[in-house]
């Protein structure tokens, strides 16, 4: 239950604070417009809490739904406006001035992600040397000539700092489809030149790195029982947190991956757990679960969270700081990058190379959130700066109802020097509208899947 708090208080702070700077876009920008804002509200519904102010007559509302939020200007689309007001009615001032207001809201967002990444850079982002296992027999990475123990130093003229940087970098190059040379060393051997063949590499993230073979070096160390989960094939067996696992029928482990593959590969068999508590070595039957993903054949399931002792893992740590200049054109990088994957990844969704199982939801942000949360500031204020270039790029997709879709219609009619027809902004609407509610029904479907898997 502790978990389940802290992930919703976490992701009412993120969301609730992403919300809030970029309806604070719209709001600041619609105001210095000459446009009048009547209500500025964090989130949807009746009103909570708020107030108006004495001097402008805007409304300040904190509303009960806290998905979203909202900037409500003086509008005659949405209710009559008195001559004299007129001039500073939204739909009344120039359509550059529109697209300014509406585009002032996911570009807040957009400086908060650079922001938010200076300052991490400037704290020191952790991360794991991009060292890699030795890539399975005919795949990618192994035709390449990747061996274990190799570091990949950099991609193209990209050079990588860490493991997530490395991921970032090949999800990114396998959408184009093109080899990569590849900078590897291993040890302190001089540095060598390599190609990696990403034409056949598929875009979906899910199954990229199985073909690419390229999986983290997890150096050698037993794994340990952290957490066990109630109702479990670990709970019935008394596993407890801190039990190190030495062995499984007879069969030794010196890595957490080994652990996992053995246990896979029992599904619903009964194995002999070789452990070691409190110094003393015994031996434990489990009858391990059979969990089925999808259409796979069952795999073994044990129920319980691993993990190693952290020392066995500190020759592998690295962290990426600059100084406040340098940290300024590290986080612009970071962000374009970002915002360019991202919106590519959603292209290869709509014609079906990426699986829409990708899109996450409400619950699993907020997952996130809570893990971030518990792992430290900088983790945390990394997921705020991924949340925003996320709302940043899913806003500038031009569906109506989305800003996106309002940038459209008002470039429009700066060049065609009208309005488009009532009628087909109304269908437009509607059509984003279905499309909106699709979005959040995959989001939820895909948080449900996750949930019960």
């Amino acid at each position: 239950m502790s978990q389940w708090l802290i992930s919703a208080a976490a992701f009412v702070v993120a969301i609730g604070f992403l919300v809030a700077i970029h309806e604070y876009g719209h709001y600041w920008v619609a105001r210095r417009m000459g446009v009048r804002v009547l209500r500025y509200s964090i989130g949807f519904g009746s009103r909570v809490f708020g107030w108006t102010s004495r001097k402008t007559g805007i409304e300040y509302w904190l509303s009960a739904i806290p998905l979203g939020g909202y900037v409500k200007m003086l509008d005659e689309r949405e209710a009559p406006v008195a001559e004299a007001d007129q001039p500073f009615a939204f739909n009344r001032v120039h359509p550059w001035r529109r697209i300014a207001i509406v585009a002032a809201g996911p570009g807040v967002n957009l400086l908060f992600a650079i922001l938010a990444y200076w300052v991490v850079f400037m704290m020191g982002v952790p991360g794991i040397k991009p060292i890699i296992e030795a890539p399975p027999a005919n795949s990618m990475g192994a035709i390449a000539g990747l061996q274990a123990g190799d570091e990949i130093r950099s991609l193209g003229d990209q050079s990588i700092q860490d493991w997530q940087e490395l991921r970032l970098g090949l999800i990114e190059r396998a959408l184009d489809h093109k080899p990569v040379s590849l900078t590897v060393a291993r040890g302190g051997s001089a540095p060598r030149q390599l190609t990696l063949d990403l034409s056949q590499a598929p875009a979906d993230p899910d199954t990229l790195f199985e073909q690419l073979g390229i999986e983290l070096y997890q150096p050698p160390a037993t794994p340990i029982i952290g957490q066990v989960l109630a109702d479990s094939a670990a709970s019935a067996a008394g596993l407890q947190p801190g039990d190190r696992v030495l062995a499984i029928d007879g069969q030794s482990l010196d890595s957490p991956q080994a652990l996992v593959d053995a246990v896979r590969a029992h599904p619903d068999q009964t194995v002999a757990l070789s452990i070691e508590r409190n110094g003393q070595a015994q031996t434990i039957s489990a009858r391990l679960q059979a969990e089925t993903i999808a259409d796979a054949a069952p795999v073994g399931r044990l129920g319980a969270q691993i993990t190693v002792d952290p020392t066995a893992w500190e020759a592998m740590r690295t962290v990426r700081k600059y100084g406040p200049l340098a940290a300024v054109p590290a986080a612009v990088n970071k962000t374009w990058e970002l915002s360019a994957l991202t919106v590519r990844l959603m292209g290869r969704m709509v014609i079906g190379q990426v699986s829409w199982h990708n899109v996450s939801g409400p619950i699993q942000i907020a997952s996130f959130a809570g893990q971030t949360a518990q792992i430290g500031l900088v983790a945390f204020i990394s997921f705020m700066a991924l949340i925003s270039v996320s709302l940043a790029v899913l806003n500038l997709l031009p569906i109506p109802v989305l800003d996106g879709g309002h940038l459209l219609y008002y470039a429009i009619e700066w060049i065609w020097g009208r309005p488009l027809p009532e009628a087909v902004q109304s269908a437009g609407q509607q059509v984003g509208m279905v499309a909106l509610l699709m979005l959040m029904a995959v989001a939820f479907y895909n948080d449900i899947l996750r949930l019960v898997g």
